[in-house]
This record gives structure tokens, sequence and C-alpha cells, in this order.
């Protein structure tokens, strides 16, 4: 049994549109969408309220593929390496089927964490439940093996840049010591809590982009502007998706696995996805250049979090990610408790769940797929017009990071000169970014390893589970 209505229906498509709306907008994320429309669940029942919520983040989450494949610029966190390969192909001028086969992988990703999270919750969230900070450290150390994958050539380049972002992350208070600083006191009130990922990363793909493009000039670049009027431009077809059906399934059951374990996030889960796909790729060379099956292992794994996440929060009452941590408020506004008792006590409210899951991620498909003609006009406009606009949200987004703040627009403004440097000496920015996101979870994981077992290193050697991710690695 479900509850479902009009006004349910109604509620869902306008949280995906206005979810696409946000992870299509540089700065702005699902997270954030979920967050400003919380207070709006106050008028609605509970059922109304999972309806809205469940599709601002399904829509947040997708919405992310269109700038990145567009104009090389992240929507959203996840979607990082969508644009390693959709934005060559909408270079070549495939902007149109880089986007359908985008919302297709994603459909893919969301539907199977459905299908895990409606068969096997009680199973996974046995399983999750078993992962201690030791077999936590080790994922985030397996997902740093994408580094390596994306040096191109130049190792010492490429874990130089790594490790330096790794460096970076843990700039800010250490929690477990508050008289530790890693930056000098008289900068302690501004970064004691480090830099934001948000910022760093339009920083990184925004402004360093927009600088090179100055550099260029705006008249020299406008003639990309015409690439989907090609008559060469191949078009989409589900023939596409020809031998990627274990590279959706690898990359959708890696997004649904990661999204389970607390705190990982969907940074991680696309980029452990590509680290995978270009590992099994019988032409690994050809990733980044604009391959479909990296487009598909991104995609499929970023929207495969969205029900693995739900998993411990449903389950155990601990959030997957920070999207599903502001869902919490939800339940805690109607007066319901998530938790091991959530799924037995409310049976109608978590068959309603699973229903409109389906709902948004079909939703979501036929709100973007058929229209994407339309999106994919942005990279129609001159550059001259788009890019002041960019610049504006970008600000806008990095200022309203921890609502309000001026360092965040200063971190945007550095990082876009960092990646501006980098691009000139031949240092990656992708494995920066890779380091810096994954850096402070790692520290964080192996100091609580270290606390557990009382300062012995040979607790990474001892564990079962610990010894089956060493072999990944």
């Amino acid at each position: 049994m479900i509850d479902f209505g009009f006004i349910h229906l109604a509620v869902a498509t306008l949280g995906v549109v206005i979810g696409i709306i946000f992870g299509a907008l540089p700065g702005m994320t699902a997270t954030m969408a979920v967050a400003i429309f919380l207070p709006l669940t106050y008028a609605y029942d509970l059922t109304t309220s999972l309806y809205l919520l469940l599709g601002l983040y399904v829509g947040g989450i997708s919405g992310g593929l269109v700038p990145a494949i567009l104009i090389n610029i992240p929507g959203t966190p996840s979607s990082v390496t969508t644009g390693f390969d959709g934005h060559p192909m909408a270079k070549r001028g495939e902007g149109v089927r880089a986007l359908r086969i985008g919302i297709t992988s994603s459909l893919f990703g969301g539907i199977f964490s459905l299908i895990v999270l409606a068969l096997f919750t009680p199973i996974l969230a046995g399983w999750a439940i078993k992962f201690g900070a030791v077999e936590k450290f080790l994922i985030i150390l397996f997902a740093m093996t994408v580094i390596a994958a994306l040096s191109k050539g130049n190792m010492t380049k490429g874990i130089f840049s790594g490790f330096l972002g790794v460096f970076i992350s843990l700039i800010g208070v250490f929690n477990d010591n508050q008289k530790l600083r890693m930056v000098p006191e008289i900068f302690s009130m501004d970064l004691r809590d480090g830099f934001q990922l948000l910022p760093v990363l339009i920083g990184l793909f925004a402004f360093s982009q927009l600088l090179e493009e100055s550099e260029l000039g705006m008249k020299q670049t406008i003639i990309n502007n015409n690439v989907l009027e090609d008559k060469q431009t191949k078009k989409f077809s589900f023939k596409d998706f020809k031998g990627q059906i274990i590279n959706m399934i690898r990359s959708s059951s890696i997004g649904t696995f990661m999204g389970i374990l607390p705190g990982v996030g969907g940074s991680a889960a696309s980029l452990l996805a590509y680290s995978q796909c270009k590992t099994w790729s019988k032409h690994p060379e050809k990733l980044g250049t604009g391959a479909i099956e990296g487009l598909v292992a991104s995609e499929s794994s970023n929207n495969g979090l969205t029900g693995g996440a739900l998993v411990p929060l449903l389950s155990l009452g601990i959030p997957g990610d920070s999207t599903t941590a502001v869902l919490i408020g939800a339940f805690i506004l109607q007066g319901i408790q998530v938790g091991p008792l959530f799924i037995s006590q409310n049976p109608v409210t978590w068959n309603t769940i699973l229903f409109a899951l389906l709902l948004c991620n079909l939703l979501m498909f036929f709100i973007m797929f058929y229209p994407v003609k339309y999106l994919a006009n942005i990279i129609k406009i001159p550059k001259a017009r788009l890019y002041p606009a960019i610049i504006l949200l970008c600000i806008v987004g990095a200022f309203s990071t921890r609502n309000g703040n001026m360092v965040d627009v200063v971190t945007l403004i550095i990082f876009g000169i960092i990646g501006y440097v980098f691009s000139k000496i031949g240092i990656p920015v992708t494995t920066f970014l890779i380091g810096f996101i994954l850096g402070r979870d790692l520290e964080k994981y192996f100091i609580d390893s270290l606390k557990g077992s009382g300062g012995d290193l040979s607790i990474f050697f001892t564990r079962p589970i610990g010894l089956v991710i060493w072999g990944l690695i």
C-alpha cells in the first residue's frame, strides 16, 4: 500500500524540475535545494514532503551533468568525472548525444539503486554497520588509486598534484585537538574550518577556465558554439549502450555501495567508478577523450548513490550523505524516528519512499531526455554574455556555501588562479581535486583507526574485510 495522488505527482514534478535547475547551476547543489525547501514541509504532511524532497534530491544529482558536458563546469561535486568524456564529445559536436547518454545512464543508476534498496536493505545495512574506521580508510585509499589512472603519462606531476590536494584539505582545526592549528594564527578565525569543497571545485573548474578563455579572446572561441548544427554530428541511439551493460551494472553497484557507507559521498563514488572503468576498459587510452564508457560510468554511479544513501538513513538512522542528513530534518518535523524499527513501524511510508524514488527517476528522465536540445542550446550563447552570468552564479554559490562568508569567495578566486597556473605548467587539476575531496576523510578514518587500536598499525592488515580491500587496491 502506498500514498499517491495528483498533488503528490505535482510536487514530485516540481521538485525534480527545481532540482535539475539547482544541479545545472554551478555552485548550487542537491543538498542546497533540499535545505532551502525543507521549511516548506511545515505546510505538508510527511508523504507530500517526501515526494517534494526526493524529487529535489534526484533532480539535483542528475542536473549536474548539463554544465559538466556542455561547458566543462561540474554542476555538482558528484559530476566531476562526467566532464572528462562528456565535454570532449560536446566539442566534437555530440553535445545532445552526450547529454542523452548521461541522462539514460542516470536513470539506470537510479533504478538499480532503488532495486537494491528495496530487496537488500536489511542485508546491506548489516554489512555497512560492520565497516569500521579501518575499512572506511581503506575504501578511501582505494578511491585514491584513480590519481594514478588519471595522471596521463606524467606520474610524478599527477601524484604530486594529488597529494598536494590531500595536504591542502587538511588545513584547519583538527577535531580531536582544538589547540592544533595547521594555519598561521592570523588566519585561524577564517580558516579554522579549512577550505570548503564547493568554492574550491568551482574555482578549479570554472574560474581557471574563464581565465584561459580571456587569454584566448572571446571572439576566437565563439565558433565552437555552432557545433550542434554540424551535419556530421552523431545522433543518440540506444545502440550506444552496446557493450556497456557490465560497465553500467559495475558503476551503479559502486555508487550504491558507496552511498551505503555513511559519509563517503558522491564524489568518491564517481571517481572510483571512473577509475574502475578505466582499469577494465579494452581501450583505456580513449577515456578522457570523449569515450562513451567514461560518461556512462560517471552518471550511473552518481545516481546509484541516491538509493544507497537511504539504506543507512532508514535502517540505522545514519545519513549516507549530506543530502540525506538534511532529509532527517523532514522526518523530525513530522515526528518520525528513523532507525532499525522504521520499516516495521512505518510500512506505508517505506513503500511510499520506494514508489516516490521510482516516480522521481522516471520524471527526471522524461523532463530531461526529450527537451535536451533546448538544454544544449546553452553552448550557443556567446561566451561574452554567458561567462559574466557564470561568474555571478559562481560567486553567489560560493558566498552561500556557509550562509554568506567572503572567505569562500576569496577561496574561489585563489583556486581559480591555482587551476590556471597548473594548466600552464602541466600539472593535472583533476588529481589535485581528487586528493582534496578525499584527504579529510582519509585523515579522519586513519586517526579513528589508530585510536581504536591504541596506535597499533597492524590493525590495517588483520581484519578480513580490510584484506579484501587491500587486494582490490
